[in-house]
């Protein structure tokens, strides 16, 4: 019996051998590669395990993917969800791209200044907590879409675990447990009938069983009408009902006009390797891209990993290109986002021609640049790999853990917090910190920025890694390390991903880093130089796949959670 299945204790090993086949759950993370017919990485073991059972069905990467989704809904409630919005990277077996933006939209009735007072000051949490947080969501609508344009297996059979695992309860991870216990109290406040997450009779363990009934009876009318199932009738009741009962502005019309698209990839290439990742409404293909076009020129590999040199590139990189994102980028539908002009290497070499490697810049001393335009931390992510070599990267989010703590009476899930990741006012930091402007300004129908960043890379025409992360604002450098640490520093999947991380985002000016990450000596020399080193819990919780030189596939499951790749 493996080490997770001994920490949920013997009942608790006895219900999951009934509701799941175990013997692909892979607790060695080195061992967890070599396999050639499929893969899955998530942010839970029994949702790695759904994913896999959908390949050995004869579904592809997408079936996969939609079953992974409705069961981390279920797994993993604090970021796993229908009740929120994310985006998907694809990419097809004959090396064709697709991305899809499921992410969620402001209510019809918002406005620019809704979580201002009267002397316009913003007001504090209204933007994340309780019903007017919630954005219209899109994750539902989302897979309804993946699963027309390139699903193979029915529907209903892509549903169906995720019901049986709310229907008949799954133990929580110890961690889970934890996770639940800290947020009771914000449950109860928010939830005052009750929710099936909060234990009445005593605290949450590891081992102890979640059902879910509520949610059940929500996944089944999904499972039985599709997207009507949520976006009309009882479901659609069910959260009108919410917002009537915390002010919220949600309307029977937002929810049934609401609209997942399909848009053009970001595509960027870094020393031979095609990087494939999310446009606008997120920010993080771009942002991506520019941070290794902003590095590409600079012997990383020579410098090594984590050294003075290479540190203060990366940093250096990442303050411009996160200056750029709080001007530049936001939906596209709604706002000119200068695409051509950020991804333009003349442009990034520009942008980092006034670094000295003898000190730091400082980030006052750095704007937002000026491309040319041209005409038109709780979060979870997964990545698959199917026999053809069909790949699937998905990043899906609530916004902060558990969202709103708004759980729908009767519907069994929580809603989003997403209306905080808009400017709610200029120069206004959002809970991640991050700054915005007229760019990505709330407007009824508009999605929010996003730092999201789902991403596939090729080399040759060949699949060469799927991934991507939580994390907020952490997301998009978290992606970047991870690929940097593989191509420039020859690290194997799993040591990439467990490899301590740091961050800069331009606004506030310190280098966020991870308790093992740059050692002593590197922070005393860059100290000298000007940067200030702000210790932090966990960065980000990446999962990958890294296919081989033969097509054997290598997972990368995080070992900062609960995080499980699975393969055959």
């Amino acid at each position: 019996m493996n080490t997770y299945l001994r920490s949920i204790g013997r009942f608790s090993c006895l219900l999951l051998c009934f509701l799941l086949p175990t013997h692909h759950i892979v607790v060695a993370q080195d061992a967890v590669s070599g396999y050639r017919n499929g893969m899955v990485v998530s942010a839970h073991p029994i949702a790695s395990e759904v994913g896999l059972n959908i390949l050995k069905k004869g579904g592809n990467a997408v079936d996969a993917a939609i079953a992974v989704q409705f069961a981390l809904a279920v797994v993993y409630p604090n970021a796993g969800n229908i009740g929120g919005g994310g985006f998907m990277v694809y990419r097809s077996a004959k090396n064709e791209f697709a991305a899809l933006d499921f992410r969620e939209t402001a209510p019809g009735k918002a406005t620019r200044d809704m979580y201002l007072d009267p002397e316009g000051n913003p007001i504090e949490r209204l933007s994340l907590d309780g019903q007017l947080s919630v954005g219209v969501p899109g994750t539902v609508d989302g897979m309804v879409k993946a699963h027309e344009k390139y699903a193979k297996l029915a529907w209903k059979d892509l549903l169906q675990p995720a019901i049986d695992l709310a229907r008949k309860g799954f133990p929580l991870t110890a961690m889970q447990a934890e996770e639940l216990n800290a947020r009771k109290e914000a449950f109860q406040r928010f939830n005052p009938m009750g929710t099936a997450l909060i234990n009445k009779k005593s605290e949450w363990k590891g081992g102890d069983l979640l059902v879910q009934k509520d949610l059940a009876r929500t996944l089944t009318a999904i499972k039985e009408k599709g997207r009507s199932g949520f976006y009309e009738g009882r479901t659609a009741f069910l959260i009108l009902e919410e917002m009537k009962r915390g002010n919220g502005i949600i309307s029977y019309e937002d929810l049934k006009r609401y609209q997942a698209k399909w848009r053009e990839p970001i595509i960027g290439n870094y020393k031979g390797y095609q990087v494939v990742s999310m446009p606008p409404s997120s920010s993080g293909g771009i942002a991506l891209v520019s941070l290794l076009k902003s590095v590409e020129p600079y012997p990383l590999s020579r410098w090594g990993f984590q050294q003075d040199s290479t540190i203060q590139v990366m940093v250096e990189a990442e303050r411009r290109v996160y200056a750029d994102r709080a001007e530049h980028l936001g939906d596209i539908d709604f706002y000119p986002v200068p695409i051509k002009g950020l991804l333009d290497s003349n442009y990034q070499l520009g942008r980092m021609r006034d670094m000295n490697f003898n000190r730091a810049t400082p980030s006052s001393a750095i704007k937002a640049g000026s491309p040319q335009h041209h005409e038109s931390e709780q979060t979870t992510h997964f990545s698959i790999v199917d026999k053809e070599g069909n790949a699937v990267s998905i990043t899906t989010t609530l916004n902060n853990a558990y969202g709103s703590q708004v759980v729908v009476q009767k519907g069994g899930f929580l809603l989003n917090d997403e209306m905080d990741d808009f400017s709610i006012k200029p120069g206004v930091p959002n809970l991640y910190g991050l700054l915005g402007g007229k760019a990505n300004a709330i407007e009824p129908g508009k999605r929010m920025l996003s730092a999201m960043s789902p991403t596939i890379l090729t080399k040759d025409n060949k699949l060469f890694m799927v991934l991507g992360t939580p994390g907020g604002s952490t997301i998009i450098t978290s992606v970047f390390q991870t690929i940097l640490n593989v191509i420039e520093f020859n690290k194997t999947m799993q040591q990439a991903v467990d490899a301590p991380r740091f961050h800069h985002q331009w606004m506030p000016d310190e280098v966020f880093v991870e308790e093992n990450a740059i050692t002593d000596a590197v922070r005393t020399r860059l100290e000298q130089k000007g940067y200030k080193f702000t210790p932090r819990g966990s960065i980000g919780r990446v999962d990958a796949i890294l296919v081989g030189s033969d097509g054997s596939l290598m997972g990368g499951a995080d070992s900062r959670g609960d995080d499980k790749a699975v393969g055959y």
